[in-house]
């Protein structure tokens, strides 16, 4: 048995979005950018070994469904939005069995003259 979060991954950095998620009343009217990083945990070998595009999960693939788990509902807080990324994911691809996003929010709405506010979920597929 692998350990979670090791072995072959599929990884999309730097995915970026604009949202109206957000507690305050102007993130929920004006909206802002969020950048998202996901690793999604799945054996890679029969793609590896084969070079056959029906054996491996299309990082495309995955990109519409985190776009989706990202537009389809507005919510106060980023580790909300994260989790509804890898419900959704999960839901998609019964091949991944593991998955670190992490949500980024570089207009977060706090003092800070570079940088940005984020938050990583690390979730495991749960057996049963």
């Amino acid at each position: 048995m692998t350990q979670p979060f090791s072995g072959d991954r599929v990884i999309l950095r730097d995915l970026g979005f604009y949202g109206f998620h957000g507690v305050l009343s102007e993130e929920k009217s004006l909206g802002q950018r969020f950048f998202v990083d996901l690793e999604c945990g799945l054996d890679l070998s029969a793609p590896a070994l084969t070079d056959e595009i029906g054996t491996a999960v299309s990082y495309a693939d995955i990109y519409d469904v985190v776009k989706g788990a990202f537009e389809i509902k507005r919510v106060n807080l980023i580790e909300a939005l994260a989790q509804n990324i890898v419900d959704a994911v999960f839901g998609a691809f019964a091949d991944v069995q593991w998955i670190v996003v992490r949500v980024r929010k570089p207009e977060a709405p706090i003092a800070m003259v570079r940088g940005e506010a984020a938050i990583e979920l690390h979730r495991q597929r749960s057996e049963g």
